[in-house]
């Protein structure tokens, strides 16, 4: 029976993460219309922001329980998913085009702050360790063993810096809204024809983030139990189910944004997401209390760095992921995933 029931509830999850997040993309897309701002910047902020709220949740709770010392690496592991499976799965839908604004800005910046995060947490590294002590976490990758730990100052750090990137993003809203409103006025672009209300979009964009939250709750928590019910330890669970499930949000609505058209709130959402997971969560749990950073963090932070890079050259080289690029990224993540299993 409660096996039957657990399965009931993962299928009511992924029904409601599917059609919270067709309300979602739907809302989102009427506001940057409404607001008269181009959708990447929604992706990039209230896609992103909503759609990581499971990790927002997550860690703030942990930090303010005082055991935060997995936040590091469920933003991380989350990060990579959003590198690999959300972009890439989006990619395979339809190709994906890129705006030249994301590659400006988000994605350096994307690869700065992951830099930063390795810096920050390798105390091994920084401390002016001999080479021998400083690689030895890299030869063993054991999630146990402490490397470092990211500090209150640290965590302040980020957090300027994203109140930085925020300041940035509004004042390009702004921007983009003063020339659309003058390019309008000159009669050089029609305007929107009956556009969605206020009052409705806005319940579109509430709604589908309660739809998703609950609906990743249910997804985690069933998935969990049917697991445990055929054997899978703890740990498979955690590396696989769980570190997956806080990002099912960014992958549904990714994908639905994808199938929609809606191009642009799809990849604003993963490399926005990855932005506001390392800037403003892991900055306000370190703000809190220090984080511990393990060892196999500090490894998977390399890979994450790679990553971001090898996503960033994908998108640049034409403005576009395409089908194969998208496969490939995916195939890359399930190699990380088999890694991480047997480590």
């Amino acid at each position: 029976m409660t096996l039957f029931l657990n399965i009931l509830l993962l299928l009511v999850g992924f029904i409601l993460l599917i059609k919270g997040a067709d309300f979602f993309v739907e809302g989102s897309s009427a506001a940057a219309k409404l607001m008269k701002i181009p959708s990447v910047i929604v992706g990039v902020t209230i896609v992103s922001m909503g759609t990581s709220l499971p990790e927002l949740a997550v860690s703030t709770s942990a930090a303010l329980n005082g055991s935060n010392e997995i936040a590091v690496s469920n933003v991380i592991g989350s990060n990579l998913f959003n590198s690999l499976v959300v972009l890439g799965v989006a990619a395979i839908i339809a190709a994906v085009p890129v705006k030249s604004s994301l590659l400006k800005c988000e994605f350096p910046l994307n690869l700065l702050i992951t830099a930063m995060l390795g810096l920050f947490g390798a105390d091994l590294l920084m401390k002016g360790k001999t080479q021998a002590e400083g690689l030895d976490f890299m030869k063993n990758a054991n999630e146990e063993m402490p490397a470092g730990t990211l500090g209150r100052g640290e965590g302040i750090a980020l957090l300027v810096i994203f109140i930085l990137y925020l300041t940035y993003t509004v004042f390009q809203a702004l921007k983009s809204r003063k020339e659309t409103l003058a390019k309008e006025a000159a009669g050089e672009i029609e305007k929107e024809d009956k556009p969605m209300p206020v009052w409705r979009s806005i319940i579109y964009i509430i709604g589908g983030i309660i739809a998703i939250k609950f609906g990743g709750d249910f997804v985690v928590d069933s998935a969990r139990v049917i697991a445990k019910f055929f054997g899978m330890s703890e740990t498979l669970i955690g590396l696989t189910i769980v570190a997956c499930g806080t990002s099912l949000p960014e992958l549904v609505t990714s994908a639905v944004a994808s199938k929609k058209g809606e191009n642009d709130i799809a990849v604003g959402n993963g490399i926005g997401s990855n932005i506001f997971n390392i800037l403003f969560i892991l900055g306000v749990s370190a703000t809190i209390t220090p984080i511990s950073v393990i060892s196999g963090s500090i490894v998977d932070t390399i890979v994450l760095f790679f990553v971001s890079a090898l996503m960033f050259l994908f998108c640049g080289t034409r403005k576009e992921v395409k089908r194969t690029e998208g496969i490939t990224m995916v195939i890359i993540y399930i190699i990380y995933l088999t890694y991480i299993i047997m480590r």
